[in-house]
């Protein structure tokens, strides 16, 4: 993962994962000072924590995967790699039972090389900047709504990527401009081989048959559900200064009005909004795939 000032974030990430069974962390720090860096250095005491800090752009290192990049070719050849934001949880049917061993062995003995997810927005019930958050709080304990419809997707030439668009960041700032929502199809889980790259942060992968990997809600193939944490109170006070800082999207001033009436505090929440409740649930609005899990460890290398 790569990261900037996610201190609020990073407790319960790193042990969101360690349940799942990760069994290394390999961290980018982008010039944090809200002392990210130092919790990071902490926990790299632990042994299962690299950390890497670079002071350079993170656009002109094409959005960190340059630096992703070459920790996938250096560490992730042969190895089931996970690439996410700190905002990223991932989740599925089964998690409480079958850990992520249990989850890439069924992966193996089904011959597929990857899992795709849908990065799914969370919001709160009321207005963004009128919510407290509590010291050492997971974000999911403040984020508990999202959309379960409508979402939109097509394939897209020439890599074959999936490109889905829908949720409240589409509902609430795109109306009007619908292809400028922003993507919510990730490849995130992939057996890694130095071959492989990611072209579009996890959106889209090469060589173009990685792309196959996630058919999006409803399709027929396993898939998780990316929790995406983005909308905690921080977010409105963050936002002038992302804004200013013109690191994320290709074309930032396209997203101008969306910083804009983030900074405003908007309310996400609608009369349709779902309560989440578990991975099952999702699968059950058809938002992902369960994986038969008859497809076991025993008799895996």
């Amino acid at each position: 993962m790569v990261l900037r000032n996610e201190i609020k974030r990073l407790p319960s990430f790193l042990a969101h994962y360690r349940r799942l069974g990760a069994d290394h962390f390999l961290v980018v720090d982008n010039s944090s000072d809200d002392g990210s860096a130092a919790y990071l250095q902490a926990e790299a005491s632990r042994g299962d924590l690299s950390l890497w800090q670079t002071s350079d752009s993170y656009r002109e290192s094409r959005f960190g995967l340059d630096w992703s990049g070459w920790l996938l070719m250096r560490y992730g050849h042969g190895r089931w790699c996970m690439t996410v934001d700190v905002d990223e949880l991932f989740v599925y049917p089964g998690m409480e039972r079958h850990d992520l061993r249990e989850l890439t062995d069924c992966l193996d003995r089904s011959g597929q090389g990857g899992m795709g997810a849908l990065m799914l927005d969370l919001f709160p019930k009321g207005p963004l900047n009128q919510h407290q958050e509590q010291a050492q709080q997971a974000p999911t304990d403040l984020l508990r709504w999202f959309d379960a419809k409508p979402y939109r997707m097509v394939r897209q030439a020439p890599q074959g990527n999936l490109w889905l668009q829908g949720g409240p960041r589409a509902r609430v700032f795109f109306a009007e401009t619908p292809d400028q929502a922003p993507t919510l199809n990730k490849i995130p889980l992939i057996r890694w081989n130095r071959r492989f790259a990611y072209t579009n942060s996890t959106h889209a992968a090469l060589p173009r048959e990685l792309n196959a990997l996630y058919d999006g809600p409803g399709g027929p193939v396993p898939s998780a559900v990316l929790l995406h944490t983005k909308f905690l109170p921080e977010v409105v006070e963050k936002s002038p200064s992302e804004r200013k800082r013109r690191q994320h999207f290709h074309n930032p001033d396209l997203f101008d009005d969306y910083y804009r009436e983030l900074a405003q505090g908007p309310d996400l929440w609608h009369a349709e909004a779902v309560h989440y409740e578990s991975p099952e649930q999702l699968a059950a609005l058809g938002l992902c795939r369960p994986m038969d899990w008859s497809a076991s460890r025993e008799g895996t290398a």
